[in-house]
């Protein structure tokens, strides 16, 4: 565009050698908005607009702020599926840690810098709001409070993915981004930075928004507890966990309480319509990622889960996000309660028949479907073997929470790929109830123990009576499902410290298997290292293709810089710990 204007004023002024060229060249060229004219309350609302739009960015390999491969099959909860081992081939380089050349690859880069393209929007916002008084722009602080947030929500991947990344904020001049170093700010002091975001929502953010995806104040006091949470787990150079910070989890168990006494969400009975699109936005979401499917103003909508769809006529493509044989296991139950010492031993949790006769907790069923079974909730929509693509490399397993079924509203297809307008729920109310319960968990005392039991098994109860939609056409119910709560000293042991923080990660496994938080979980606790490698020596002799695999501590909790990042920085990035 710029040398086409370059041009088309040359040539005019050929044209007009013998006239005045002082006015013709003090005009705004046609279709281009001054800088200046930007900086209106109207204009700063669709600028901030536009950076709610970008947290949807949905391209396949530029996805924004959903982590599900980072964080899902990273975590061994998911094979990556598609095609084979080479197609995304990056990303089966994520899944087995095995990186041959680790800093040079691409799919990393365009993550780093999608989110940075993310954090530009925001900054840009954020200075023309800035720059506007109350008076003139009554919203003023409340939108201030509202793109801090989203670039606490945008940082949050940054930090959980990289550990260290250059804090770039409204304040640092464009020519000196390229100045700025990812290693300016401690581990602590960029969670500090992250936190003080959060904090400001809190303190400018409504307790109801009029416009549903607009974080309230209860959404800020969630995601600050995030914060302080996984700050807590205080860890050195070499990514080691050295100190779990009791002042910062006696916070989040405050927030989380206040979230859930205060801001009107509860628990909804089914947890399936956590994951249906005529139920988003229900009293269990806190804040969601808002996607479209039709009526967006757009062509083809803003579209959720392009490539986790399996391969058949209703759909096309492309089979990605596969549940691991490991993950479904964990569903299995011995007196009600997960089968802790021999969960991944014996018959595997992953077929029909197996279902009607493992007794199994119900949530399997809405994370995962295999062939026969019925498909997201229809017992006349039957999963076929046809629908995986490679089931020689990552078997018949499909994922289920992030799709929806062909015949609803917000599904769109548009060849090849399809997607539907499904939100993806960042901060839900089960969530900050286990955040709750651990923070009370690590703070230790029997009352504290005992209340966390009290929410774990709230959750577990929830779990229990989500069966009214798992049924098949004849309305028997499609797995043998026996889900308890703890009952110390009858179906579990003694609910002291060690045995109630095993229950509290087992629960996060289940709650929320294939959304993506499970591999920063295990950084986090400082366990990934073992918890990995065992999860490798198991199922690689299930899926060949994980022959290699293995994790290497102290590297592999964090993703490396990427090499054209600091290549363009001129080496001023510094690369992470073992790489």
């Amino acid at each position: 565009m710029k040398t086409s204007n370059i041009l088309g004023a040359g040539l005019l002024l050929l044209l007009l050698a013998g006239t005045s060229c002082t006015s013709m060249l003090d005009q705004n060229p046609q279709g281009i908005i001054s800088d200046g004219d930007l900086n209106t309350p109207e204009k700063v609302e669709q600028q901030i607009n536009a950076t709610y739009s970008f947290c949807g960015q949905n391209h396949f390999n530029k996805q924004f702020g959903m982590p599900y491969e980072e964080g899902s099959v990273r975590g061994g909860e998911a094979y990556k599926g598609g095609s084979g081992t080479n197609d995304n081939a990056e990303r089966n380089l994520w899944e087995t840690f095995t990186y041959l050349q680790p800093t040079t690859t691409g799919d990393l880069d365009n993550l780093w810098w999608v989110h940075y393209v993310g954090v530009g929007r925001v900054h840009d916002a954020l200075r023309r709001a800035q720059a506007l008084t109350v008076e003139e722009y009554p919203l003023r602080d409340q939108r201030i409070a509202e793109l801090r947030f989203l670039r606490g929500h945008i940082y949050m991947y940054m930090k959980l993915c990289f550990k260290f990344f250059p804090w770039i904020d409204e304040n640092t001049p464009s020519e000196d981004y390229d100045k700025v170093s990812n290693d300016a700010l401690t581990n602590l002091e960029l969670w500090d930075k992250l936190i003080d975001d959060f904090r400001c929502g809190v303190e400018f953010l409504p307790d109801k928004q009029d416009e549903v995806g607009r974080p309230t104040k209860f959404a800020a006091k969630a995601y600050l507890a995030k914060a302080l949470l996984f700050a807590a787990y205080e860890q050195d150079d070499q990514h080691n966990v050295i100190n779990i910070n009791k002042d910062k989890l006696t916070e989040v168990a405050s927030l989380c309480k206040d979230v859930i006494d205060n801001s009107g969400k509860y628990l909804i009975s089914d947890f399936a319509e956590n994951f249906l699109c005529e139920f988003e936005n229900g009293p269990e979401s806190v804040w969601a990622i808002r996607y479209s499917a039709n009526n967006d103003g757009s062509s083809i909508g803003r579209n959720n889960s392009w490539l986790v769809y399996p391969i058949n006529d209703e759909y096309g493509c492309c089979g990605f996000l596969q549940p691991s044989v490991h993950m479904m296991n964990h569903f299995k139950t011995v007196n009600g309660v997960p089968d802790f010492e021999n969960f991944d031993k014996g018959e595997t949790l992953d077929n029909k028949e197996a279902f009607a006769k493992i007794p199994m907790d119900p949530r399997l069923m809405h994370t995962a479907c295999v062939p026969e079974m019925p498909w997201k909730y229809d017992p006349d929509y039957i999963m076929q073997t046809s629908w995986a693509r490679t089931p020689e490399v990552y078997g018949y397993s499909m994922s289920q929470k992030l799709l929806v079924l062909p015949t609803c509203d917000c599904f769109r297809k548009t060849n090849p790929f399809m997607g539907s307008g499904l939100n993806y729920d960042v901060l839900r109310l089960d969530e900050i109830m286990l955040w709750r319960a651990e923070a009370l968990i690590q703070l230790g005392g029997q009352p504290n123990l005992n209340e966390a039991l009290e929410l774990i098994n709230q959750i577990r109860m929830r779990a229990a009576t989500s069966t009214g939609r798992l049924k098949f056409a004849d309305g028997t119910p499609t797995g043998n499902f026996n889900v308890e709560p703890y009952k110390p000293g009858q179906n579990c042991p003694a609910w002291d410290q060690t045995f109630a923080m095993t229950a509290l990660q087992w629960e996060r496994h289940l709650e929320f298997s294939t959304e993506g938080k499970w591999f920063f979980d295990l950084v986090r606790w400082g366990i990934a290292d073992k918890y990995m490698n065992e999860y490798f020596n198991i199922e690689k002799t299930r899926r060949t293709y994980l022959k290699d695999a293995r994790f290497t501590k102290n590297r592999d909790e964090y993703f490396p810089i990427p090499q054209t990042q600091i290549s363009y920085v001129k080496g001023l990035y510094k690369q992470n710990t073992g790489w």
